[in-house]
């Protein structure tokens, strides 16, 4: 799919940018890893631990470089990108460590380079020098990402796929607002700046109001509308789809042309520069996913977040190329699809939280062609929140999560202060995952079989001689392994 999302030209410029960055790895090995997942999914928690853990010597088990004492030092460098904010680690981990606030999510792209020198576990290549590779983690919205589909579609493909997502039981009652708007506007009457204005504030409060915890919605181009960041107010996303359009090319000054118009100038300016300047530059991927808040929202939510992951993954270009052919076009040859916030789960149900994500992956990895590149997934946490323990409850003794809820969280009656350490049972996971997928209700929302609350960070603890450990995780050496292990070997 990704191939027809560009022009010659968009082509042309790619393979320019990819040689350039070749010839520089000659000197400088590095790989470009790409860190996205739909709001809430903890983008900017996973890269702050890692290169916590990196740089601090964190315990790193499966990690093999890490584990068999082949990494002599990791460190941050300058980014390669002067015109890409920086990810601004030391902030992030001054909320995570100092305050135990969790720090702003993602809101545009930024970037932050890693770099890491080991000795290779080969002895030839022990002879000549240490190895040093840099990791160039390129962290952006998810939200952005759902919107390449668009360069596929024309201004009437997006509206009438716009309006049949918005009858769906799941988001019936949300859209209504804007659905009943635009019915009452005439595509063929003369444009109108404020009957655009309301049609485009109507969309982006539907668009919000999928994205509220009790529907954890994900399927929700334009992602701009969300996050408009300095496009905010421009004609550019001052536009909406439009019911009953017809065949015929819509009349010069009408307010279909005007849309139309708006929506392929979204594409040209905003879309477009996204893929060609980061997507199509990058060499592998994580795709973070909040199972956990889907699961709670019900079998219209799982649904809903399969289609996003499909139509995130139908974005990448992956596979593994040749000699020559790595010149000029890069390819994703790994793609980790991973579940976070597993620390909210007891460890006996972390393997049916990662049959889940399984699940929803296999359904997408089967639309698309995948061929020559590798797809795993698994259930996370990058900062581990809670501790296990168990609570007797009569003769039985009920396993549970210890740790201090965020201030104003709930459960039943019981209102949580911020500051006071508590034990929950989060309820499990059915052994037959059908349930989770069937089709359910028609707002969405179901009995769900878990029920979570969100924790502070933990408190780091130190060592005999006062030094601050590194922030605790589940399986994130495992994820590291994957995404770059090999380049370590």
């Amino acid at each position: 799919m990704a191939t027809s999302l560009t022009s010659f030209t968009d082509e042309a410029r790619i393979a320019l940018d990819t040689l350039t960055g070749r010839a520089a790895g000659l000197l400088s090995p590095s790989v470009r890893l790409g860190v996205t997942g739909l709001s809430r999914a903890g983008k900017t928690v996973f890269i702050s631990s890692l290169v916590h853990n990196l740089v601090h010597g964190g315990r790193l088990p499966l990690f093999e470089a890490q584990r068999s004492g082949r990494i002599a030092r990791a460190f941050l460098e300058q980014q390669p990108d002067d015109a890409v904010p920086r990810f601004q680690y030391e902030d992030h981990i001054k909320s995570l460590v100092g305050d135990r606030e969790w720090p702003d999510s993602t809101r545009a792209i930024s970037e932050l380079r890693l770099t890491i020198e080991f000795e290779s576990a080969s002895g030839w290549s022990r002879l000549f020098s240490r190895g040093r590779l840099s990791i160039d983690i390129v962290d952006y919205p998810g939200e952005w990402l759902l919107d390449l589909p668009l360069l596929g579609k024309s201004y009437a493909e997006f509206s009438k796929d716009a309006f049949e997502t918005a009858v769906l039981p799941v988001r019936a009652n949300l859209s209504k607002d804007w659905r009943e708007l635009s019915e009452t506007v005439d595509p063929a009457a003369d444009a109108d700046e404020m009957t655009a204005r309301r049609l485009a504030e109507a969309l982006t409060a539907y668009l919000k109001a999928c994205k509220e915890d009790e529907r954890a919605l994900s399927t929700l181009p334009p992602g701009r509308f969300l996050m408009p960041g300095d496009l905010e107010g421009s004609p550019a996303l001052t536009f909406a789809p439009l019911p009953n359009l017809s065949d015929k090319r819509p009349r010069a000054g009408s307010l279909h042309a005007m849309m139309e118009r708006r929506y392929e100038a979204y594409k040209t300016h905003v879309v477009k520069p996204f893929f060609r300047e980061h997507i199509a530059r990058l060499d592998r991927q994580i795709v973070l996913i909040d199972a956990m808040q889907a699961l709670n929202a019900g079998p219209g939510a799982i649904a809903d977040l399969e289609r996003a992951v499909t139509e995130i993954l139908a974005c990448f270009r992956p596979g593994r190329g040749n000699l020559v052919t790595d010149l000029f076009s890069r390819r994703i040859d790994r793609i980790l699809i991973a579940a976070t916030k597993a620390d909210h789960l007891h460890h006996e149900a972390h393997d049916r939280l990662q049959a889940v994500v399984r699940r929803i992956a296999d359904q997408a990895v089967k639309r698309l062609d995948f061929s020559g590149a590798e797809v795993d997934v698994l259930a996370m946490a990058a900062v581990r929140s809670t501790r296990e323990g168990t609570v007797k409850q009569g003769r039985e003794a009920l396993p549970v999560i210890i740790g201090t809820p965020l201030k104003g969280e709930t459960i039943g009656d019981e209102k949580f202060d911020g500051k006071t350490e508590t034990a929950i049972f989060p309820g499990d996971l059915p052994s037959n995952l059908d349930s989770i997928f069937e089709e359910g209700g028609g707002s969405g929302a179901t009995e769900s079989p878990i029920r979570f609350v969100r924790f502070r960070p933990p408190k780091l603890e130190k060592t005999e001689a006062g030094l601050t450990l590194s922030l605790p995780h589940i399986r994130l050496d495992r994820a590291l392994q994957f995404l770059v292990g090999d380049h370590l070997a």
